[in-house]
């Protein structure tokens, strides 16, 4: 197996990579503008302050992975380094788990650096996260990262080049994280009351952004705002088995998305 290979390539190349540091940069300016907003809550759990922060890092930390990701593979394919690996002896599986492993030490690095930078200022300034709140955050961000790696490389393996990748991985982002309420109360209006409830929760586990942010915000103790109808879900959220459940269904996207892609790209190898 050269997936060890790959990824210790994959981590060089990120760390040699200026979007990989313009992100960071901003990532560190967005990690201090949720410090700000943190400063001005007197509340611990989850409140609106804590649900403005969740919705600001699905905004930034997505897009972020989809285009660093995306870009990583069409690179290899524009610079023809993938023809010249594919001499080697490597299969289709370790290149891309190789990829995804290095990719995502690169983007964990860049959470970490913004949160320490933000955790080490608030705590010089006496206004900064709590240690619980912090590594809340760091986890939820993780998990974003994670299971939106595996989208990007699907969108990596299908462009042809970067422009392809931009164009697919912004609409992606727009779809999973800015018009999904829309259309999915648009679908769920013209369905019969019975069915809402199975619906919304289908649609739920389909959404990486949406299952991490129910289950984040379950877990800080704020299930309530969902209503009656995600009553059980809340509960079975907060017993020990809907962590198992959560790891299950995260485990289950990343290996789901890496399976397509590999399928994309080994016919795209045989093709060539």
């Amino acid at each position: 197996m050269h997936i060890d290979k790959i990824a210790k390539r994959e981590i060089k190349i990120g760390f040699r990579n200026p979007w990989a540091y313009s992100f960071m940069a901003l990532f560190s300016l967005f990690s201090l503008a949720l410090l700000i907003i943190q400063s001005q809550s007197f509340m611990e759990g989850y409140t609106y302050t804590t649900g403005t922060m969740l919705n600001l890092i699905l905004y930034l930390l997505p897009l972020m992975t989809m285009l660093l990701a995306s870009f990583s593979l069409t690179a290899e394919k524009e610079e023809g380094s993938w023809q010249l690996l594919s001499t080697y002896a490597i299969t289709t599986p370790a290149f891309l788990w190789g990829k995804y492993f290095g990719l995502a030490v690169v983007l964990v690095s860049i959470v970490c650096f913004g949160y320490g930078v933000s955790g080490l200022l608030g705590s010089f300034l006496g206004t900064g996260f709590t240690l619980s709140a912090l590594l809340f955050f760091l986890f939820f961000s993780v998990c974003i990262v994670l299971l939106f790696l595996g989208i990007a490389i699907v969108v990596g393996t299908l462009s042809k080049n970067r422009w392809q990748a931009l164009t697919f991985g912004v609409s992606i982002w727009f779809f999973f994280i800015l018009a999904w309420p829309t259309i999915l109360i648009s679908v769920v209006s013209f369905l019969p009351y019975t069915w809402i409830k199975p619906i919304l929760q289908i649609a739920t586990c389909l959404n990486p952004a949406e299952f991490v942010r129910i289950f984040s915000v379950v877990r800080m103790g704020g299930g309530s705002i969902f209503g009656p109808e995600y009553y059980n879900w809340v509960t079975w959220m907060q017993s020990p088995l809907g962590i198992v459940g959560f790891i299950a269904l995260s485990i289950g996207w990343i290996v789901c998305t890496m399976g397509i892609a590999t399928f994309i790209w080994e016919r795209g190898r045989y093709r060539d």
